[in-house]
């Protein structure tokens, strides 16, 4: 069975993004040889790590990334994603039969998408 290594980030400054992703995410950025250009951010316990290299995004082979996070404090999670340099798109919230689902759509440093949700029964 196969399991995620890596998420890469497609981007234009990668201390930032890592900064920004390592921040946002609890993680811990991994010390590479200079040599090396991508930055790792490792993640705890078994979630995948981040990987992160200078390429351009949105050709047919480099696509950028789309993450979704979640909280059970989406308001708080937001002002500090938002402390660290991220920006809000937008918010939106729906029903459906047994729960409801809100979700703060927001913007990296690199304008990358990702969204905060949080769930409520």
């Amino acid at each position: 069975m196969a399991r995620i290594q890596f998420i890469t980030f497609a981007c234009t400054d990668v201390e930032r993004l890592a900064r920004f992703w390592s921040a946002a995410l609890d993680g811990e950025r991994q010390d590479l040889p200079a040599s090396l250009d991508p930055e790792i951010v490792e993640r705890p316990g078994d979630s995948p790590d981040l990987l992160f290299k200078e390429q351009p995004k949105g050709t047919e082979r480099d696509l950028p990334i789309h993450l979704d996070l979640a909280t059970e404090n989406r308001e708080e999670t937001v002002e500090q994603l938002r402390q660290l340099g991220g920006s809000v798109r937008e918010t939106k919230t729906e029903t459906y039969e047994t729960h409801t689902a809100t979700w703060t759509v927001m913007e990296d440093p690199e304008g990358n998408g990702f969204c905060v949700s949080e769930y409520q029964q």
